[in-house]
């Protein structure tokens, strides 16, 4: 089941670098027909939305390091448990935040689950293979 949870932790990653891209590289353009957003809209939250481009990155790093971390330590080299960590931490922040979007902005519901399933997931998955 870890492997499962890595996997899925791995795609929960690549899903945040992509909104990465999405808010902090193509806002202004690409990434309006994504959000929904006026050419107005997108230029005056332009600031916001590279911040928050970054926030999703850093989640996604975190991820991804304790991925490799956890793959590549032995199990009680502590390599494992530091990685297993981080995993958590990473899907597990991303888990939380699409909660918030979920519970404070109904209309944006569907964005909330597409972005919080997969972390969610990984984060059973690791904790049903850690307790194994």
């Amino acid at each position: 089941m870890t492997v499962v949870g890595l996997v899925l932790a791995g795609l929960a990653a690549a899903l945040h670098v992509y909104i990465f891209w999405l808010e902090s590289v193509v806002w202004t353009t690409r990434a309006r027909a994504v959000f929904g957003t006026s050419e107005q809209e997108a230029a005056a939250t332009r600031e916001m939305a590279f911040n928050q481009g970054f926030y999703n990155l850093f989640l996604a790093v975190v991820t991804a390091v304790g991925i490799v971390l956890a793959a590549a330590g032995a199990e009680g080299s502590g390599l494992d448990a530091a990685g297993s960590a981080l995993v958590l931490a990473g899907t597990g922040s991303m888990a939380a935040a699409a909660l918030v979007l979920f519970a404070s902005s109904p209309g944006k519901r569907g964005a909330a689950l597409k972005q919080g399933v997969l972390p969610l997931l990984a984060v059973v998955a690791l904790v049903v293979g850690f307790t194994v």
